[in-house]
């Protein structure tokens, strides 16, 4: 029989390939990251700061979410954006342990005695309830991935890289509370941890891979930008404002 002949497809396409970042984003980042160390009068990169560094970067929009997997938008393709602080060696660093949403069987599914239940069972059930978000975001995106900084505690090196956005199927792996009464979840296959979760506050960690393939920076810092610098530059005067009430006695 006769092979049927198809009308051709178009399959969807993301952005740009994973960890293979547009040609501008490099010199983006860096300008970005020196700007915040001269600017700051003291230093921090937290991550609604990184995600709209990120989409400054790729040429996306900025739309923070509740879900925390989708605030960076660009055509068909979604990121979330984690930032982690490295270890003293951050260009041999293998891992990275990154805070996932809280995970709340007791809310989700009415468990109440949670750490004399099942540990396997907790373990799929917070599972699953990562699963939805993920299945949720991925109705409405083509590609859904996550992108993590990794940052030196001098702000000095950084590390850059991308991964698709997963479910986790439970049978894959077994889970046991720790000596903190703390749910860990193994990869049945490599014995390897994946997954901590904690019943105060139902904070889900995901344990990931630092590609071979991830970007590493290492920038110059700036001298500080002084207040004074600033304010004199944008023309401060006693016109930028206006008494709206005033209780002070005189």
């Amino acid at each position: 029989m006769r092979e049927p002949r198809l009308r051709t497809v178009n399959k969807a396409v993301a952005p740009f390939d994973l960890n293979k970042f547009p040609a501008k984003f490099i010199d983006t980042l860096a300008k970005e990251i020196v700007y915040m160390i001269a600017t700051k009068s003291s230093m921090s990169l937290e991550g609604n700061e990184w995600e709209q560094i990120f989409a400054e970067c790729v040429g996306a929009e900025w739309k923070p979410s509740n879900v925390g997997l989708d605030d960076v938008v660009l055509d068909n393709c979604c990121w979330g954006a984690k930032t982690v602080f490295g270890s003293t060696n951050i260009e041999k660093q293998q891992t990275v342990r990154l805070i996932s949403g809280r995970n709340s069987p007791t809310y989700s599914y009415g468990v109440d005695s949670i750490t004399s239940e099942d540990p396997n069972e907790i373990g799929r059930l917070v599972l699953d309830i990562w699963n939805e978000r993920v299945s949720a975001v991925r109705q409405v995106f083509k590609f859904v991935r996550t992108v993590v900084l990794v940052k030196s505690k001098d702000y000095k090196d950084f590390l850059v890289f991308e991964f698709d956005t997963i479910r986790y199927d439970p049978e894959l792996y077994h889970f046991e509370w720790n000596m903190r009464m703390n749910l860990e979840g193994y990869e049945k296959s490599t014995g390897k941890h994946k997954f901590t979760w904690q019943p105060s506050g139902s904070q889900f960690t995901i344990i990931e891979d630092i590609p071979d393939k991830r970007l590493h920076i290492s920038v110059r810092k700036p001298e500080k930008v002084d207040k004074e610098t600033i304010l004199r530059a944008v023309n401060f005067d006693s016109s930028w404002y206006q008494v709206v009430s005033d209780h002070i006695e005189r």
